[in-house]
C-alpha cells in the first residue's frame, strides 16, 4: 500500500510541477477531503465522529469544549448559574441567531433537549441525557431552567450540544436550522456544500464557501491535494507517509497535540485476560516508543492513561507501564502461563487480535503482535471491514482489538459498569467490560461533586486504580496533522480535531471577507 501511494504521489508531483495551468480550487471556496461520508446536520441523529464535526460547523451549543484542557466555555449561553443541586438556569445571548436570521430563543433550547429526553426518542444521545435531565422549563423568552435527577458536576460540559430551531415546531430530520458559522447548502453521498452564515454571532467565516468531499481511498486524497483539486486534509493521511510531501513547494504541513487516545482493548471477560497480571504483562511487552518512531514518524505522544496530560482532571502520579520483557514474562509465569519450552518456538498461549481493514492499522497491529510474541504470546491478526469490526467490539466477541476514543471531556463513562454495552445500551463506552465496584463508586461521586478540587481528587483515584488494573493498554495520543495548499492561511487545529478552524481560514489568492 505504501509503495502504491508513493508511486502515485510522485507521478502527481511531476504532473503538478510541469503543468502551470494545473487545476486549482475556486478562490472563494476551501475544499477539504475526508475519509468517509457525513450523513446529517441534525445533532440529535449524528451517528459518527464526522457527523459530529459537521454539526459543530452548522450548529452551536450553549457551551463549547475546544480547549486543550477540555474545560467548557460559553457559546450560545450568555450566563449559566446553579440555583441548587438539582437546578441550573441558562440565559441565551441576545445576539444569537439561526442561519435564517431568526433569534435563538428558549423554545429552541427546550425543544432540542426535550426531544432528546422524550421516552420515545430514538437518538443515540437519549440514554445519557434522560439519565441526567428530568425536565427543561422555559422561564423567559431567552431563559431556561434545567431540572436534574441528581446533582451533576458535568452540567457545563453536557450542554455542549448543538441547538436547532424549533420555531415552526419539531424539525424534520435532515431539515434542521442551526446557529453555527456555516449553513448547509446540500448533503449528498459524495460531498457537503456549506455557505457562510451571515447571521453567525461569533467571528464571521473568512471564506464564502466550504466543500467537504468524501474520498475513501487514502492515495486518492493525497493525489487530490498534490494535484490542486483539494485544499486541506486533516488526520486523513497515514502519519508514516506525511514526510513524502514535506519538501513539495505547494504543500504545507501543520501538526498539533491531540486529546484522542489510541489504545489496545482487552476483553476483561476473556478467561485469560480476566487475570490482571496477564493484562499487566501485555502492557509491559509493548515497546510504544519504538512504534511511535517507526510507524508514526514521531508524531504521537506516549499515553499514561485514558486522559491526555493537558486534561483538567489528569493525574500525573498514576502508574505507567514501561517496556520490560523480563518482568512481563515473570507476570505471565505467576498467572499460570509458563513458557512450555523456554526460549523455544512454542507459545505460552494464543490470542486473536481484531482490527479494521485499514492498511495502516493492520500494519500497527502486526507490530504489536510481533512484540507480544517476544514474551510468548502468539497473536493472530484478523482484519475486518469497520462496521463488522465495530459490531464485534460492541458485542464483546473479541479478545484483543485496537481503537481510538472520542474526545473525553468528562471521564465518567468509560470505566463504569453501567456503561458496558448491552441490549439496552448497545453504544456503551465500556467496551472492554471492566467491572470494579470502587471505580463505580468513585466515578458516581465525581459526577455529583460540584467542588472542582474535590472532583480532581476523586478522578485521580479512579485513574490510579485503573492504571493498576489495566483494563485497556493506553498506547499513544496521535498528533493532529493537517496537510494544506500553501495558499490556505489562518487554519487552526483544535486538540479534539473539530473543524472550527475552517471558520478562520482563507486563501492568499482571495481577500478574506470582513465583518
Amino acid at each position: 500500500m505504501r509503495s502504491r501511494i508513493h508511486a502515485i504521489t510522485l507521478v502527481a508531483l511531476a504532473t503538478f510541477a510541469c503543468n502551470p495551468n494545473r487545476r486549482r480550487t475556486a478562490d472563494d471556496t476551501i475544499v477539504m477531503v475526508i475519509e468517509a461520508s457525513m450523513t446529517t446536520a441534525d445533532p440529535r441523529y449524528a451517528i459518527s465522529g464526522l457527523d459530529g464535526k459537521l454539526n459543530k460547523l452548522v450548529n452551536a451549543g450553549l457551551t463549547v469544549v475546544d480547549s486543550p484542557s477540555l474545560e467548557p466555555e460559553l457559546a450560545l449561553a450568555a450566563r449559566v448559574e446553579r440555583v441548587d443541586d438539582l437546578t441550573w438556569d441558562v440565559w441565551i445571548r441576545p445576539d444569537a441567531k439561526f442561519s435564517d436570521g431568526s433569534p435563538v430563543l428558549a423554545v429552541d433550547v427546550a425543544g432540542t433537549y426535550r426531544s432528546l429526553i422524550a421516552p420515545d426518542s430514538d437518538s443515540l444521545f437519549h440514554k445519557g441525557f434522560a439519565e441526567r435531565f428530568s425536565a427543561i422549563e422555559i422561564t423567559g423568552e431567552r431563559s431556561v431552567r434545567f431540572h436534574l435527577k441528581s446533582p451533576l458536576a458535568t452540567f457545563m460540559t453536557d450542554i455542549d450540544f448543538s441547538i436547532v430551531s424549533f420555531r415552526g415546531g419539531p424539525p424534520e430530520s435532515g431539515k434542521t436550522i442551526g446557529a453555527g458559522p456555516y449553513l448547509v447548502r446540500e448533503i449528498t453521498t459524495s460531498h457537503v456544500m456549506l455557505d457562510a452564515n451571515p447571521h453567525y454571532f461569533g467571528v464571521k467565516p473568512k471564506m464564502a464557501h466550504v466543500e467537504i468531499k468524501f474520498v475513501r481511498d487514502g492515495a486518492a486524497r493525497l493525489l487530490m491535494l498534490v494535484g490542486g483539486s483539494a485544499d486541506l486534509i486533516q488526520n486523513a493521511v497515514r502519519l508514516d507517509l506525511v514526510d513524502e510531501v514535506r519538501d513539495r513547494p505547494r504543500v504545507q504541513i501543520q501538526s498539533g497535540p491531540s486529546v484522542f487516545l489510541t489504545y489496545l482493548l482487552l476483553n476483561n471477560t476473556d478467561p485469560k485476560l480476566q487475570d490482571k497480571r496477564v493484562r499487566q504483562a501485555i502492557a509491559m511487552a509493548i515497546d510504544r516508543p519504538a512504534i511511535i518512531a517507526a510507524k508514526f514518524g514521531g508524531r504521537a505522544q506516549l499515553a499514561t492513561g485514558l486522559l491526555p496530560a493537558t486534561h483538567w482532571a489528569y493525574a500525573k502520579d498514576a502508574r505507567s507501564w514501561t517496556h520490560d520483557l523480563a518482568r512481563a514474562k515473570q507476570l505471565l509465569d505467576e498467572a499460570g502461563f509458563p513458557d512450555p519450552d523456554g526460549n523455544g518456538p512454542q507459545p505460552r498461549f494464543s490470542m486473536v487480535y481484531k482490527t479494521s481493514s485499514d492498511a495502516f492499522r493492520v500494519s500497527v497491529a502486526r507490530v504489536l503482535a510481533a512484540q507480544l510474541a517476544e514474551v510468548g504470546i502468539d497473536v493472530e491478526v484478523r482484519s475486518f471491514e469497520f462496521a463488522t469490526f465495530f459490531a464485534d467490539v460492541k458485542k464483546g466477541t473479541y479478545q484483543m482489538a485496537s481503537m481510538q476514543t472520542a474526545d473525553i471531556t468528562e471521564p465518567d463513562y468509560y470505566f463504569t459498569s453501567s456503561w458496558i454495552p448491552s441490549e439496552q445500551n448497545p453504544d456503551g463506552y465500556n467496551r472492554w467490560r471492566y467491572i470494579n465496584p470502587e471505580v463505580d463508586r468513585l466515578t458516581e461521586a465525581g459526577r455529583r461533586e460540584l467542588d472542582v478540587a474535590k472532583r480532581k481528587l476523586l478522578y485521580a483515584e479512579v485513574q490510579r486504580i485503573v492504571a493498576e488494573d489495566v483494563p485497556v493498554v493506553p498506547l499513544f495520543h496521535e498528533d493532529n496533522v493537517v496537510l494544506m495548499n500553501v495558499d490556505v492561511q489562518g487554519y487552526t487545529i483544535t486538540p479534539n480535531a473539530r473543524l472550527i478552524g475552517l471558520r478562520d481560514a482563507w486563501k492568499r489568492a482571495a481577500a478574506p471577507q470582513r465583518e
